[in-house]
């Protein structure tokens, strides 16, 4: 993977949350395209979630996965069926 898969990855309109998988095992969930910064040679990802910064190089990324939100039913709780009491 390249830096030019991320960039394309950024720019889908409309955005789509992707994750970055590396070959360590990492997966870094990327929800908005500002928490990624792009320069010649590396990929600057933020966490939103903690403010945590990963500097990674190109050749570590396995894949660019589009994140799929889990649907729910009703009001998110699991379904209940029969005579539970």
């Amino acid at each position: 993977m390249d830096i030019a898969g991320v960039r394309e990855a950024m720019h889908r309109q409309p955005f789509e949350p992707f994750e970055i998988l590396l070959a360590d095992g990492r997966s870094l969930p990327v929800h908005h395209p500002d928490f990624v910064a792009l320069g010649r040679r590396r990929i600057v990802v933020v966490n939103e979630a903690d403010d945590a910064t990963a500097m990674i190089e190109p050749l570590l990324i396995v894949s660019i996965d589009t994140i799929t939100k889990k649907r729910r039913g009703g009001n998110g709780s699991p379904r209940r069926r029969g005579g539970d009491s």
